[in-house]
């Protein structure tokens, strides 16, 4: 189809205010965590470094991080395990109540966070309660699982339905045992994909803010958490921008490598 050039250019004049409006927000609070001022005000009095150093001195700010840090970490382990077993069951064999495990692990992403919030803070708290497990890291872990396993899952099922069985049934016809195959034919496939889904569940935990709030016990708060705390304190606001572009670049990073994971070229089914 064939598009005027007055068109190509609205739709270029189009794209661009919406990138402007979605991302300018982003720049400012960029900016502003070099901000001289102690209060948001734009334009920016003078430009200093000292926030960050503040920020990075801070010991509520350290201890979130870490918190951010082990969270998002044993979440993304948990999902890598998780979502690639899943995609793998569903992908490779057919049973009864196949569509409805493809439905159920997708369904905690589309949820609004605070209806799966309160129903991991019920179980916590009434169901599980028995079995001695009570709020902290480890039923954060558990909440931000749920949702992490999902994209870890996509990637892997998009992966595993480009390349097929043809390369795994030509390893077994030639001898290779299970494991082989899977470590020297189905790895080296799926590797990208895992990569790229270990990076975005990583990214999707270290912001989680809703569930977070939902399933931390009393005295545990993540890097999230804290910036929503502090944003209105007194004094708080340099620093809190300078937190926050933080996490904007970490959230950007996961974005940039998963793009360009994915991007990979043709499969080694079509290659051959």
């Amino acid at each position: 189809m064939l598009i005027s050039r007055g068109v190509r250019r609205s739709l270029a004049a189009t794209t661009a205010l919406v990138l402007l409006f979605l991302h300018l927000p982003l720049l400012v609070v960029l900016v502003n965590s070099f901000n001289t001022s102690r209060v948001f005000g734009w334009p920016p009095s003078g430009l200093t470094t000292g926030w960050w150093s503040r920020a990075l001195g801070n010991e509520g700010v350290r201890a979130a991080l870490a918190t951010s840090i082990k969270a998002a970490s044993a979440a993304t382990a948990l999902a890598l395990i998780l979502g690639t077993l899943i995609a793998f069951a569903v992908s490779r064999y057919r049973f009864f109540g196949r569509s409805v495990i493809s439905m159920v692990v997708v369904l905690p992403i589309a949820l609004p966070g605070i209806v799966t919030g309160m129903a991991l803070n019920a179980a916590f708290t009434n169901t599980l309660k028995p079995l001695g497990i009570n709020l902290g890291l480890f039923t954060v872990i558990l909440g931000h699982t749920t949702f992490c396993v999902v994209v870890v899952f996509n990637n892997v099922m998009a992966r595993l339905q480009r390349v097929g069985v043809s390369l795994q049934e030509a390893s077994a016809d030639l001898g290779a045992r299970p494991w082989t195959t899977a470590r020297l034919v189905t790895f080296p496939l799926l590797r990208s994909a895992l990569v790229a889904g270990a990076v975005l569940a990583f990214g999707l935990s270290f912001d989680e803010i809703v569930v977070t709030t939902f399933t931390a016990g009393p005295g545990l708060q993540t890097l999230p958490q804290w910036v929503f705390n502090n944003l209105f304190r007194p004094n708080q606001g340099p620093i809190v921008n300078a937190v926050a572009a933080v996490l904007l670049l970490v959230s950007v990073a996961p974005i940039w490598v998963a793009n360009r994971l994915s991007a990979d070229p043709a499969s080694a089914s079509g290659r051959l």
